[in-house]
């Protein structure tokens, strides 16, 4: 039976030894509580860290600590002090996290920290290797093992990755900045479905995969390495039910059953009438815009004197990574500014601010949401926040009002809230006023409309999805009707190509049997092609056809000792065996003049662009420039040369990165069929990469063995991956 296997840096476990004794209790966090339905069900395993370094597991220990995890369906990662010290604190979160925020002048590079965060990803990715087998699904989470997904797809390409992203991935712009940003993004490839909370991010991701690695994207699928990847955005959401149950219970305590903070905050409300609460939950993050609030705060209470004594911001600040240099800079700045703001503003009974700076357990963060009028929510950067859904779903009056920023992902789903910018005081303080003013239907309306949504996209809702999407990626695969040549394919072409019988090869040259180079100069044969075409063309009554989009005094300069037929310019000319060179189709030139000029001022517009003039045709190379601009122009010369081409009988081809304008009198299959019906074969066979190649598929015999490059939708039998499979299958037929 397929199992699911969920890999993340820390085990949804706390493991802790109370005496002699081991204490393994589940976490109560968004994530593992999302991820239990697809953990628990069927045979799950969730491989990471049990949170005990090697040094504090002596050999007795950590057998009891496999044991109790393996009874919670897990698997332990072990990581010594120096892994968690490089890996986790170093690399991870010192260098990808103020990444990924686009806080450029926290990220700190270091090769030792980079040679660790490998080194961990592989004994990750060694686990699942070593739990996995053929038809698992895999889902990896976050930034801490970006390398797993392509170290994993290595060794056992079968099965099925998932990757999520939860936090924001940054602009082209921020992430090219980064030194090994080539090496994270093949590593992320490595998975067949790759999740971000938003579009932004997804969208970020793909400007990346096409600027840094030059991959081609066909709106959110990338082609890599002749696999196809989805990307997409699945917004994560809360344990709805959760929430709201507590927050129901929370309202029909009575006072002996209430805890210690609710009794606090109803007896300021009780002898402060008229006061509202304002609240403020976040980690002591520099993402969280924590300062940024603090002033925004201050400039209302002198923007807006009134307010004065009327309001109290509460501020829970949850001690994070305090051992960071940026993280202790951070509390230090926010203990002077509460305390510089409190001491301007106090009154003998009223504090502006209550600033807790701890954690708090479950029970007293539905007593502050309950409690707060406002919930203001305001992170310069975060990949979703769920504080802000939680205090939405905790509102069982349907009351209260939330302003978030809008560079939290969670602001692209709760449009009713008040969206600020963060670095906006003004906007800031003019919406405190407008939440305290807001009538209370108008409270309730916005409320409902967050509810409802947060309720149908729970959290587990968002793990379902994941997973249905992660199941359902290989039918991409279906739309290319090809099937992949596999041994015992390639046994049958073998015993073909043996035979005494007659056979025709057909053989396209550029990405086919040479991989493409930025200047189609540079594409020239390698002493192992010609070593290999000569050995194949030994075999008896074998006819070898190279067809190619070349010029023939190219084909010529290349191939004119050899024995081989060689078709040029798609179709224009021929040169049989022995023979001279003769022209297959008369055609005209004289439109070039015309057309030439328009596609080097798209080339002069373009840069790294260059137009190839071949005998016949005009063709427009973009291997070398920008994915995005290219994609731009293209759109713009296909409806400057269609107008221009109409009432002709040119036509437009498309190929690997460059648009050829030539006539459509001439194709690669009517040269074929002309082949074919000179030399009547019983055994024939095609090999080509791109759209011109599929007229030469579809023109030729419902018996011909055809045999695309690359994974696309073609009209061929069977696909390769890449150009070396074509040649290693070459090589094996010709032996």
């Amino acid at each position: 039976m397929n199992k699911t296997i969920i890999v993340s840096n820390r085990l949804p476990l706390q493991i802790s030894m109370e005496g002699e004794q081991l204490k393994v209790t589940p976490s109560v966090g968004g994530l593992a509580t999302g991820l239990k339905t697809v953990h628990k069900g069927g045979n799950g395993i969730w491989i990471g860290w049990t949170g005990m370094t090697e040094e504090e597991l002596d050999p007795e220990l950590e057998t009891k600590v496999n044991a109790a995890v393996a009874k919670e369906q897990c698997v332990a990662v072990k990581l010594s002090e120096r892994d968690l010290d490089l890996y986790y604190y170093g690399f991870s979160n010192r260098t990808l996290w103020p990444l990924f925020h686009y806080f450029i002048e926290y990220t700190e590079y270091d090769p030792e920290s980079w040679e660790t965060y490998k080194a961990v990803n592989q004994k990750f990715a060694d686990q699942v290797l070593a739990n996995a087998e053929d038809g698992d699904n895999i889902w990896v989470q976050d930034y801490q093992l970006l390398l797993v997904p392509a170290m994993v797809k290595a060794k056992k390409p079968n099965l099925s990755i998932g990757f999520f992203n939860h936090i924001p991935f940054p602009s082209y712009e921020i992430f090219r900045t980064f030194p090994k940003r080539k090496e994270l993004l093949e590593g992320m490839l490595g998975a067949d479905l790759i999740g971000f909370h938003t579009y932004d991010y997804e969208r970020h991701f793909l400007s990346s995969v096409k600027r840094i690695l030059s991959l081609e994207v066909n709106f959110n699928r990338v082609t890599y390495h002749n696999r196809i990847i989805k990307v997409d955005s699945f917004p994560m959401g809360i344990d709805y039910e959760k929430f709201e149950q507590a927050a129901l219970a929370h309202d029909e305590k009575g006072e002996s059953e209430k805890s210690e903070i609710q009794k606090r905050l109803d007896q300021h409300l009780q002898h402060e009438e008229g006061v509202k609460m304002i609240l403020s939950i976040d980690r002591m993050d520099y993402t969280k815009g924590i300062p940024n609030r603090i002033k925004a705060f201050e400039y209302f209470l002198k923007k807006y004197p009134e307010f004065q004594e009327k309001i109290r911001l509460i501020m829970l600040a949850v001690p994070s990574r305090s051992q960071v240099p940026q993280y202790q800079r951070l509390k230090q700045e926010t203990d002077e500014l509460v305390g510089r703001i409190n001491g301007e503003f106090s009154t003998v009974s009223w504090t502006p601010i209550w600033y807790f700076y701890r954690a708090l357990p479950f029970e007293n963060l539905i007593d502050l949401y309950t409690s707060s009028d406002v919930a203001l929510i305001t992170p310069v950067r975060d990949g979703m926040n769920l504080v802000a859904k939680e205090y939405v779903t905790t509102r069982t009056q349907k009351d209260g009002v939330l302003i978030l920023s809008e560079m939290a992902g969670a602001s692209k789903e709760l449009n009713e809230a008040l969206l600020i910018n963060p670095f906006n005081y003004e906007e800031i303080a003019d919406s405190i006023k407008q939440a305290l003013e807001m009538p209370k239907p108008e409270q309730q309306e916005r409320m409902q409309a967050l509810q409802e949504r947060l309720k149908r996209y729970t959290v587990k809702k968002w793990a379902q999805e994941f997973m249905n999407s992660l199941n359902q990626v290989h039918k991409v695969y279906h739309s290319i009707k090809a099937k992949k040549a596999e041994k015992s394919d390639i046994e049958a072409f073998q015993k073909k190509v043996n035979s005494e019988d007659s056979k025709l090869i057909f053989l396209d040259y550029d990405g086919t049997l040479v991989n493409f180079k930025n200047q189609p100069e540079e594409a020239k044969p390698d002493q192992e092609l010609y070593d290999l075409l000569k050995q194949l063309h030994t075999k008896p009554n074998l006819k070898l056809v190279i067809i190619s989009g070349r010029d023939k005094e190219t084909l010529n300069n290349w191939f004119g000792q050899t024995p081989y037929t060689l078709v040029s310019d798609h179709g224009v000319s021929m040169r049989l065996e022995g023979e001279d060179w003769k022209t297959l189709e008369v055609l005209k030139t004289d439109w070039m003049e015309d057309v030439l000029p328009v596609l080097e001022t798209f080339v002069d517009r373009t840069p790294g662009t260059l137009v190839e003039k071949k005998k016949f045709s005009l063709a427009w190379h973009y291997r070398n420039t920008d994915v995005e601009l290219a994609q731009k122009r293209l759109v713009e010369i296909r409806t400057v040369l269609t107008s221009f081409i109409s009432n002709t009988d040119l036509t437009l081809l498309e190929g690997n990165k460059v648009l050829e304008i030539k006539s459509s009198k001439v194709n690669k299959g009517r040269a074929a069929s002309q082949l074919v019906n000179q030399f009547p074969s019983q055994h024939i066979f095609a090999f080509g990469d791109d759209w011109t190649d599929e007229f030469m598929f579809e023109e030729l015999p419902e018996k011909t063995e055809s045999i695309k490059v690359g994974v696309r939708k073609t009209k061929a039998k069977y696909y390769v991956n890449r150009v070396e499979d074509v040649r290693s299958l070459l090589k094996t037929l010709g032996n």
